[in-house]
């Protein structure tokens, strides 16, 4: 079972140097010279946050944080990255312009994930041991508020109108869904709850209209104790069209429980928003799902207890990260088919792309949680994907996310 799914059930390397490595090696592009890029690494048993410099492929730096960080996020706004620390109860704020801890934000027992909200103004944070969710005014710097959900939660995700926050509660097998205000005192108002998603983990939000987000969306949830994926429309704004149409679809609906494969541990949505694809650690198998039928359109196999897995931005390419067999897949979803797998370090875990400037995402980060470090793959057009180089990363990293700044 993949550290990261064993921290939502139980809450509980050497790098290769290489001189020449980055923006001015062969085939890779070049960036603007005020340009900088940084993966940040969170290292479990290390209590620290590795920090990746991207252009020269090369460890940074290594900043110390709480104790056993799990789950980070990146502020699409502000120069900021965030570090959840499970064993601290709180969560550590990295200012990504000086790469260096800026602040501390206490929450309550056991937080595990942390989600930010579009506007780079809040982060919701499920704290796993109080069954609550702690609501962060990321300006103040301070918890301003934490909601009760469900039994041992583990992830939020918010819909994609920044109206409405899913919650998954593991250890309850349910989920739990709030409508979001711009008050401080009651920033959640508790809305619907869904039982039946035994494990009830990730999460993924697609859109009912990408084009007007306030026409409903539909939240999927791994129910990783069993074998299926929860499919939940979430409400309409009585305002959208949709909501003017049709008064149902102003209320929050269960609409199907979807057979997957066995153990569902991750999901990850296509940036059309119309498929959403689960892991199945215990299948040794990916599912594909139709966002406007609800329906599994197809299962495949990929490796040995797939983990998890993201999807390239043109929507044609899945990578995914085989736990159990110490590799990664490329899957072409344009092609139904599996392309090539490339050896990584133990037990390859969570994945992320560069950003690259907007380029090409032509490097594949893949943290590998037994070995303790990341897998750099070049994954350039007209080349064959190829292992690049080995960065270190601590002992037992748990996540990854990626931060570009402009140096001034």
């Amino acid at each position: 079972m993949p550290s990261s799914l064993r921290k939502i059930f139980a809450i509980s390397t050497l790098a290769l140097p290489l001189g020449l490595a980055g923006c001015h090696h062969i085939a890779f592009p070049s960036y603007p010279a005020a340009y900088r890029e940084f993966a940040y690494v969170t290292s479990g048993s290390s209590n620290t946050v590795a920090v990746l410099d991207l252009v020269y492929l090369r460890q940074d730096r290594v900043l110390q944080v709480g104790r056993n960080p799990t789950g980070m996020a990146a502020n699409p706004i502000l120069n900021e990255v965030y570090a959840v620390n499970t064993d601290s109860d709180s969560v550590s704020v990295i200012d990504t312009t000086k790469n260096e801890v800026a602040a501390t934000i206490g929450v309550h027992h056991k937080p595990y994930f942390i989600e930010v909200s579009p506007d780079g103004k809040r982060a919701y944070v499920p704290n796993t041991g109080s069954n609550t969710v702690s609501v962060i005014d990321l300006d103040k710097r301070r918890e301003i508020a934490a909601a009760a959900t469900g039994e041992g939660p583990g992830v939020a995700r918010i819909a994609p109108d920044n109206h409405t926050l899913v919650v998954s509660n593991r250890v309850a097998g349910s989920v739990s869904i709030y409508s979001i205000t711009d008050s401080d005192k009651q920033p959640l108002q508790f809305r619907a709850a869904f039982s039946g998603c035994p494990g009830a983990t990730d999460i993924a939000i697609a859109a009912n209209n990408p084009a007007e987000p306030t026409s409903g969306s539909k939240a999927f949830i791994a129910c990783s104790g069993g074998h299926q994926v929860m499919d939940i429309w979430l409400a309409a704004s009585p305002d959208s069209w949709r909501g003017r149409q049709d008064a149902t679809m102003q209320h929050d609906q269960l609409l199907a429980l979807l057979d997957v494969g066995k153990t569902p541990t991750h999901l990850a949505l296509k940036p059309d928003q119309g498929e959403v694809f689960s892991t199945n650690f215990d299948s040794n198998s990916i599912s594909e799902i139709s966002t406007w039928t609800n329906e599994v359109t197809g299962t495949y196999i990929v490796g040995t207890n797939p983990s998890r897995a993201i999807i390239s931005r043109d929507d044609s390419s899945l990578w995914v990260t085989n736990f159990g067999a110490d590799n990664v897949t490329l899957y072409s979803i344009n092609d139904g088919r599996l392309i090539t797998g490339i050896r990584t370090g133990s037990h390859p875990d969570a994945l992320a792309f560069c950003i690259c400037d907007n380029k090409d995402e032509h490097l594949l980060l893949v943290v590998d949680s037994g070995s303790g470090d990341v897998a750099v793959i070049r994954n350039q057009q007209n080349l064959p994907p190829s292992l690049f180089t080995m960065l270190s990363a601590g002992s037992h990293p748990n996540d990854i996310v990626v931060k570009s700044v402009k140096a001034k």
